[in-house]
């Protein structure tokens, strides 16, 4: 690092024929260790974001091979604006500090923009909370973003509040030491009442919005565990093994159990079902636990949230049908 805030990096035997992305991301990783200084140490999203935006002499394109003997410097922009409007939405904050923001996700809240939703986002929320705090990280789609839940899931997430944090957390998830465990109330009763469910997910070709169970498609586990029984549904914690999108969602439609309200991944329902639960108006599922070591103590972080109303009257009245 020099005093014009830029990271010069000099590419060794053991990056020859690399990603450019991937070896950045490695040679950003010893040079924090070498030296403690946090700001080094970027993400590989990050890392392809700015060579995206040119701050990367002489480099346009993060999937070029580097050669041994190759300089490459990395200007580091004091402030990258968003495009995005920062907006003062309430946001039900379970802990904060310097490093991460854990917060407690309404459903019906998109997490960052895409098509259609460039407002009222969780981005935006974070942007009119933080400031400049989150400028640049995870790109200006997405500040501060490390994983994400689907609109009409409920419940916790980790934010990453600096680019040192979002590489230590990004690492976790890759990892698989980063625990989150989901509540989902399902139709039926899952049998055996415990397991795992190990099946291939991707892209479905008949709609790209949607993902299936495919032979081709990348490995993802859930574990599962039945915790309430209502005869006629019941409620299930769920624990990803993998972080796939949509994962708990497919994978107990695909063993005969959807989640209740869940509108793109109905699967085969009960045709004499009470009305309270055909009309549940989203999928009722919630990350309830969320578990990861902070990215600068190493400490174990523990939270759990409640279930929020929706669900817990869905239970309420899934009770009195026993």
């Amino acid at each position: 690092m020099n005093n014009e805030n830029s990271i010069i990096l000099n590419i060794p035997e053991n990056q020859n024929g690399q990603r450019a992305d991937k070896a950045f991301a490695f040679l950003c990783k010893e040079l924090y260790e070498k030296t403690g200084n946090e700001s080094v140490l970027l993400s590989r999203s990050r890392i392809q974001d700015l060579i995206e935006k040119g701050f990367v002499e002489n480099l346009n394109d993060s999937s070029k091979t580097v050669k041994l003997g190759e300089k490459y410097k990395i200007t580091l922009p004091e402030s990258e604006k968003s495009y995005l409007e920062p907006e003062s939405i309430p946001l039900d904050i379970v802990f904060e500090d310097d490093y991460v923001i854990v917060i407690n996700k309404p459903a019906g809240m998109v997490v960052h923009p895409g098509s259609g939703n460039k407002e009222k986002t969780l981005v935006n929320a974070l942007l009119g909370y933080c400031g400049d705090d989150l400028s640049g990280i995870g790109g200006e789609e997405r500040p501060g973003i490390v994983h994400r839940l689907d609109k009409d899931t409920s419940g916790l997430m980790v934010i990453a509040k600096n680019d040192f944090a979002h590489k230590k957390l990004s690492e976790q998830f890759e990892k698989k030491t980063l625990q989150r465990t989901y509540w989902a109330c399902v139709y039926g009763v899952p049998c055996p009442h415990e397991g795992e469910i190990e099946l291939p997910l991707g892209r479905n070709p008949k709609d790209r919005k949607k993902i299936a169970v495919r032979s081709d498609g990348k490995n993802a586990i859930t574990r599962y565990r039945v915790l309430k029984d209502f005869g006629i549904a019941s409620l299930v914690e769920c624990k990803l093994l993998t972080g796939r999108t949509h994962q708990i969602r497919v994978h107990l439609t695909h063993i005969g159990h959807p989640i209740i309200g869940d509108k793109v991944y109905k699967g085969r329902t009960p045709r004499k079902s009470e009305e309270f639960l055909k009309n549940f108006p989203r999928q009722a599922l919630h990350a309830i636990k969320l578990e990861f070591l902070h990215p600068k103590t190493g400490k174990t972080k523990r939270f759990k949230t409640e279930l929020p109303q929706d669900m817990k009257r869905l239970i309420d009245k899934l009770e009195k049908t026993i």
